[in-house]
């Protein structure tokens, strides 16, 4: 099985909108990786997310800004041969990113990262209630770095790769 870099722009967004969350790695005070399944929206090279106004991974995020987030999707059990355990493997995409979260504060703001994210889950008109949107707290991460791989391709698979 074989794993091949992605790394045509529109087949990496492909694979971030494909996908029902995102995996938010963040570090704790001990140096300690805390990893939490987050909701998400994509747009123009920044990952939106949101959260509580308190609890842990707001706490760890604002000591700790740098993060890096996963996104993997279109799982499936593959093999060479049936019989051979170690020719198994799982066949998906994924994108690993990094970025420095960016906690937003702006009202106008929030809205336009909430529309994001309320559209990457749903068609219809979403509308938020000034409480709401005041106590929710919304993340912006700007890409700093990402990768794409496409993991368990059978060498018919490849295409001249």
């Amino acid at each position: 099985m074989k794993t091949i870099d992605i790394t045509d722009p529109k087949e990496i967004e492909s694979v971030i909108q494909s996908c029902p969350y995102c995996m938010v790695g963040i570090t704790d005070d001990e140096g300690n990786p805390y990893v939490v399944p987050m909701n998400f929206a994509y747009a123009d090279g920044v990952v939106y997310l949101h959260s509580g106004p308190a609890g842990t991974k707001q706490a760890l995020v604002k000591r700790r800004p740098q993060v890096c987030i996963t996104f993997c999707h279109g799982h499936e059990l593959v093999w060479m041969h049936e019989q051979m355990a170690c020719s198994y493997s799982m066949k998906s995409r994924s994108v690993v990113c990094r970025g420095r979260v960016r906690l937003v504060e702006d009202m106008a703001e929030k809205r336009r990262a909430l529309d994001l994210m309320m559209r990457h889950y749903t068609a219809a008109p979403c509308g938020y209630s000034e409480p709401a949107v005041r106590n929710v707290q919304v993340w912006a991460v700007k890409l700093d770095s990402l990768s794409c791989r496409s993991f368990g391709l059978r060498p018919s698979e490849l295409g001249g790769r």
